[in-house]
Order: C-alpha cells, then sequence, then structure tokens
C-alpha cells in the first residue's frame, strides 16, 4: 500500500503546477486522496471521530493551499469533514439507543429500575446537539454513576469484562472507518456520476424549435444539450467562442460532431444575437452560498444581456461545486491571472517595453482573468444533481453537506506573530 504522506505530496504538486483541470476531476482526486488518508490512519480508542478530523484538517489545509482558486479542493475537504461528523453522530447515538433499552429490559425482568438507571433523554439530545466533538461511547460509559456499573462476581468476571470492552472498542473503530470509507465512496461516485443525473432533466427544461446560448466549453453543459437532442428534441445552440482560449471553438465542434445545429458566435456578438435566444444555460466554476456563481470570464456580461432581454439565465453546476462560503468571506479567492502570451505574443509585447526610461518598463500592460462573478439576482434556475433550484435556496441545499465547524479550515497567524 503507498504511503499517505507520499501520495500528498504528489498531489500538492499537481494542484501547484495546475496538472489537474477541472472542477469534477480535482473533486475525484481529492475525495479518493482523503480516503486513502483515512483508511490509513490511526486513531485512538477515545475521540476516534476527533482524531480523524484532525488529520483530514491538516491535509485539507495543505491542499487549498496548493491551489486556492479551485473551490471543489475546499468543498470536498469540507464534505468529508461532515461525512465523519455525521456517521460518529450516527454511532454514538445508536450505542446510547442501545443502552437505553438494555437498562429498560434489566428493570422489566428484575423490577429494580433504581439500580440500573437509564441515560436521561437530555444526555441523548445534548449528544446529538454536539456535532463538533460527540462524545464517545467510552466516554458516556465513563460518565455514568457507579450504581450503573454490574457488581463483578470474580477477578475471571472482571478480566472477561475488561476483554469485552476492548473488544468492543476495537470493533467500533473498525465500524466507524467502514461506515466513512462507504459514505466517501458514494461521494466518489456521485461526482462521476454527476453528468448524467443533470442531463436527465434536459428534457424538462429544453422544447422543440428552441434556440439554446451558451459560452465556452462546459462538459456538464454539451451532455446536457445531447441529452436533450437524443429524446427527439429539434433546437439550436449559440455558442460564443470564450475568448482568449476559446474553448467555444472546441464545444461548437463536439456538438455539430452529435448532430446538434450549432452557430458559433464572437462574444462581442452576445448583446446583438440575445434577443433571438430562448435560454441561456451555462457551467458553473463554483456556486457560492448567496447563490452567486464563479464562472469563465465572459458569463457576467452574458447574464446582464439576459437579464435586459428577460432571457432566462440558467447555471448547471454538480453538488461538489457547492460552496459554503460567500464571495466576501476571506478564505475564497475568486480570480487569477492566466498567462498574457493567451492575448498577445511575447514578440508582440517586447516592442511595447519603453528602453528609453533606462528600466526598459512596459508601456503596455495585459491583464487576462481567469473567472468573472455573476451575482445571484442576475441566475434564474441552478440545475443540479438532485433538482432544479432557485437562487434563494442554495443557502438551505448548501447547509445539507456541510457543518458549520468546518467553515475556516485554515488557521490564520495571530497579529504581532
Amino acid at each position: 500500500m503507498p504511503d499517505v504522506q507520499a501520495l500528498v505530496n504528489e498531489f500538492l504538486i499537481k494542484l501547484k503546477k495546475r496538472k489537474v483541470e477541472g472542477s469534477q476531476e480535482t473533486a475525484k482526486l481529492t475525495a479518493e486522496l482523503l480516503r486513502s488518508v483515512i483508511s490509513q490512519q490511526r486513531v485512538p480508542y477515545n475521540n476516534q471521530a476527533g482524531a480523524l478530523i484532525d488529520a483530514i484538517k491538516a491535509v485539507g489545509e495543505k491542499l487549498i493551499a496548493a491551489n486556492p482558486v479551485e473551490l471543489a479542493v475546499g468543498n470536498i475537504v469540507r464534505r468529508v469533514l461532515h461525512i465523519i461528523r455525521e456517521e460518529d453522530l450516527s454511532l454514538t447515538t445508536a450505542a446510547v439507543a442501545g443502552l437505553n433499552l438494555s437498562a429498560v429490559s434489566d428493570d422489566e425482568d428484575d423490577g429494580e429500575q433504581e439500580d440500573h438507571p437509564v441515560l436521561s433523554a437530555a444526555a441523548v439530545a445534548a449528544a446529538a446537539r454536539s456535532t463538533l466533538r460527540p462524545p464517545s461511547l467510552q466516554t458516556l460509559l465513563e460518565d455514568m454513576p457507579d450504581s450503573a456499573a454490574i457488581p463483578q462476581s470474580s477477578s475471571s468476571g472482571g478480566d472477561s469484562e475488561g476483554k469485552s470492552k476492548s473488544a468492543d472498542k476495537s470493533s467500533r473503530t473498525r465500524r466507524l472507518k467502514h461506515d466513512i470509507i462507504e459514505a466517501v465512496n458514494e461521494l466518489i461516485q456521485d461526482i462521476s456520476t454527476c453528468h448524467e443525473q443533470i442531463s436527465e432533466q434536459a428534457v424538462e427544461h429544453i422544447h422543440q424549435n428552441e434556440v439554446i446560448l451558451t459560452l465556452g466549453r462546459s462538459r456538464t453543459v454539451m451532455e446536457f444539450l445531447c441529452a436533450a437532442k437524443e429524446k427527439k428534441r429539434s433546437f439550436r445552440v449559440f455558442v460564443a467562442e470564450g475568448a482568449p482560449r476559446y474553448q467555444g471553438h472546441v464545444l461548437a465542434k463536439e456538438l455539430v460532431a452529435r448532430g446538434l445545429q450549432t452557430t458559433l458566435i464572437t462574444d462581442s456578438a452576445v448583446f446583438a444575437m440575445i434577443s433571438r435566444v430562448n435560454m441561456v444555460i451555462v457551467g458553473a466554476h463554483a456556486v457560492m452560498a448567496n447563490g452567486g456563481v464563479i464562472a469563465p470570464v465572459g458569463l457576467n456580461m452574458v447574464a446582464l444581456a439576459a437579464q435586459r432581454h428577460a432571457v432566462p439565465f440558467v447555471v448547471l453546476a454538480g453538488t461538489h461545486k457547492l460552496c459554503p462560503l460567500y464571495p466576501h468571506n476571506p478564505e475564497v479567492l475568486l480570480n487569477e491571472l492566466k498567462s498574457p502570451s493567451e492575448l498577445l505574443d511575447f514578440g508582440e509585447f517586447s516592442d511595447c517595453m519603453d528602453f528609453g526610461s533606462g528600466n526598459g518598463s512596459p508601456l503596455l500592460h495585459v491583464v487576462n482573468p481567469a473567472f468573472d462573478y455573476v451575482p445571484p439576482k442576475l441566475v434564474s434556475l441552478f440545475i443540479t444533481d438532485t433538482g432544479g433550484h432557485n437562487p434563494s435556496y442554495m443557502y438551505r441545499l448548501i447547509a445539507d453537506y456541510y457543518s458549520a465547524d468546518d467553515l475556516v479550515l485554515q488557521r490564520r497567524p495571530l497579529p504581532g506573530n
């Protein structure tokens, strides 16, 4: 079995060098790495979930720092932390319920309820509310009154009881890690099949003889449009080229190869063509907690054009792109600058240097941002693998996948240190 630290370092290098592109691939590889960390992590008998949480947070901080713009990394780290908390809470609740049932059964048989006190409902509720570090079964057993302990008739009975408790601890450790790994496997499966889940909803949103506009290239959008075509829907697609990387050219060729009527237009022609469009369908880099969208550069212009002409603006995004942070959070890096060579050849740029000043400072500066921010007021509908949702509902949907205690992962140095 490969060393976990070696796997972490290898993935860190890929993130730093931008060798992994696309939110889906990044999210899947992150989940697989964290699954390996959980599988090989040694955990103590007490506070097993806490040990796993600390290990995942330590790895997660490094992964997020390696590529802060790829929000899918932080999303998956927080999803896995939420899974650990939920599975630990589930096992703790089941264990407490088992103790209650056992105590009640003993009371009915012996008729001595005062000798076998049952854990109160308040204790169970407190355990359920404590999602940060739910009390382990061992902690609950240690906190029970002495009168709840069963008298030992002999030393051999004490030894047997000690062995039984040790076996219970080991069994619970294996059960917790097994349940967490199974839940992470389901998360990986959901990430892998998100395109299919979203595409199944295409026939509900695309109708006969409509005109659809999109920008750049998104695999989710391509699969969505092709799924509608397979359902015998006849429609036309306008594809804005998505300068300066011109990924729209690639999408246009793929759609034509799948038999869709496609028209390629320049980005500057969006306002001129939007009046002929019935719906705008685009992908997203990330969806923030307020319903705002971080998307490829140029989409804010498309969203404004759609609003001006009352054209629905629909965003397709898998649940792994749902980010529990807000755009104003300091942990969020909304943008990064791509190479100026995508806009201007370096040979041409050298002609713009001011060598007369003595330091060769450029007179021309090239700015090539990678992303746009689309505010929620410009979005009509989100379509995820769980269905369609209004922007105002996104914060509630996101709350189902994350714990409030995991929103801030990176430790910040104290002022003056």
